[in-house]
This record gives structure tokens, sequence and C-alpha cells, in this order.
């Protein structure tokens, strides 16, 4: 089976002041095995036994200002290696630049798309957003139109509680595909935390637009857990399909508790059930597809 790997990272920790500082309490934990390069040579070994053809680069959070930089770093990985295949870039649609940046990022062929967290959380730990809302504002969304001048997919990033704000989102803007990150990333595993993550999925899957990846489902859990992400997966599938599913193994935040080999088992046996089909919908075909890679 070919594998599209479409939410991975690669790093310079030089280039990374929330990997380089001091350490800071992270939502993933205790995060000294990752603070040091990754570099797309690593990322390759980790990925050769298991079928991986291309990959999706997603933004890591280059210091302020430095947003075409990273770009350009990632461009110039990708001519040396062939991987990735694609780049999701990151912009902030509150800023005066936005448009300056999104038509400079515009300019490199590997640009595919946005992503700007949008997670927000009563628990400062989780938060990265500054507030919950945000996609509301109205300066913020006009900046956000710019995205369909493009064909560029948006990578959403919200939890539960704005959950129904960002399907709001999404049928504000029909023509602009976005992809849920880490299935929503369902933290609060209480019978009440999770009845209000999987309403919020209902209202996602509602709108066309929207899809589902399926990634960093050890976030919270700090471990790979072959039953949480077969339960997931499978509620995300009843809702999303997998004609709006797809894969992507989030490494390597996911490798300060398992590996590849691990943790893409995971996921191939909470799917081994479906048909030959649509398992390659969504570990090749449709991210094939949303971020227009040839291979």
């Amino acid at each position: 089976m070919k594998i599209i790997d479409a939410h991975h990272h690669i790093w310079q920790l030089s280039d990374l002041t929330w990997l380089s500082g001091p350490i800071q309490p992270r939502i993933f934990g205790n995060y000294d095995p990752i603070r040091r390069d990754y570099h797309v040579s690593e990322f390759i070994e980790d990925v050769k036994p298991h079928g991986v053809v291309a990959s999706v680069y997603i933004q890591v959070n280059w210091p302020c200002g430095k947003e075409v930089a990273e770009a350009l770093w990632v461009h110039d990985v990708a001519r040396n290696f062939d991987l990735p295949n694609a780049v999701i870039g990151y912009v902030d649609f509150s800023s005066e630049n936005c448009r300056h940046i999104i038509e400079e990022l515009a300019k490199l062929p590997l640009m595919r798309g946005i992503r700007q967290q949008l997670h927000w959380h009563k628990n400062p730990l989780y938060r990265f957003a500054t507030r919950p809302d945000i996609m509301m504002d109205s300066a913020w969304r006009n900046n956000f139109s710019l995205l369909q001048n493009f064909d560029w997919p948006f990578e959403l990033q919200v939890f539960a509680s704005q959950m129904k704000n960002a399907a709001k989102l999404a049928s504000a803007f029909p023509e602009t595909k976005m992809i849920l990150q880490h299935c929503g990333m369902p933290e609060d595993t209480s019978r009440n935390g999770m009845f209000l993550w999987l309403d919020g999925i209902k209202y996602l899957a509602d709108r066309p637009n929207v899809f589902c990846k399926f990634s960093g489902l050890g976030t919270f859990l700090h471990k790979n857990s072959p039953n949480f992400i077969s339960d997931i997966l499978g509620q995300c599938l009843e809702f999303f399909g997998s004609h709006r599913c797809i894969y992507g193994s989030n490494f390597p935040i996911e490798k300060i508790w398992t590996n590849y080999t691990d943790l893409i088992g995971s996921y191939r046996n909470s799917l081994s059930s479906l048909s030959q089909h649509e398992q390659d919908l969504i570990f090749y075909t449709n991210a094939k597809e949303i971020y227009k890679i040839g291979c």
C-alpha cells in the first residue's frame, strides 16, 4: 500500500524558540527527547519500511516574522531529498501584513495551504490562541478569504468547545477545504467530554468542505494507544466517511512516546476492516488530491 504522510514536521533546533529556550510546560508533556534537530533524513529513516512515498510538511511556529524563511528552508530541504512534497505554511490572519506574507508564500512551488493554530482551552497548558473565537472576527475573516485566491486548504486546529464556530467558518467559506487536525483533539476522555467532542464532530462533518486528519491521538495520553485510536477513528469515519479522512503521523512529536512502526501499525489495524479502496483513500488518494501531490 502506498502512503502519504499528510502531517509531519522537520526542524533545526536553532530556528525554534519554543523548543530551544528554557523548558516550558507543553501540551504533549516532557519533550526532552525532541529538543534536537529532526532533519528529513531521519524522517526518511523512520518511514522507509512502511511504504511512505510522499509527505506534507506542517509549519512548526518559527519566530514571528520568519514565516517566509521557514517555507524557503523547507523548499531547500525538498530540493535535496525529494521530501516533503507539499508545504503548509503559517500566517496570522489578524496581522496587517497577512496579504503580503501570503503573496510571498504563493511564489513557492510546494506551497499548498496554511495553518494558524486556533485551539483555545481553559487550561493554559492546552491553549495556543489568544481567544477562543478569533475566527469570528470580520478582519480575521477578510484575510482568511485570501485562501480562495490560491485554492489552498486550511489546517483547522480547534477543541470541541470551538467546533460550532469552526462549522460556521466552514459554511461561510464553502470553497475552502478545511482539514480538522488530530480528529478534533479529543482531550477530555470522560463520558461528558467525549459527548461534547462527538457533538462537535457531527457539526463539522455536516460541512462537505471539512475533512478529518487521523493524527496526533497520543497528544493528551502521552502514549500510542491502539484501542483509543481505533475508537476515535471509528467514530470519525461514521460521520466523515473514508472519502474525507486522511492519515498523518505528527512525527516527531509522537516520537516522544512511540516509534513509527508501532504508530502506523495502530492506524492500519484500526482501519483493517475497511475495503482496500477505502484504506487507499485514507492513506494515499485523499491526501494526494487535497495537497496536489504528483506521485
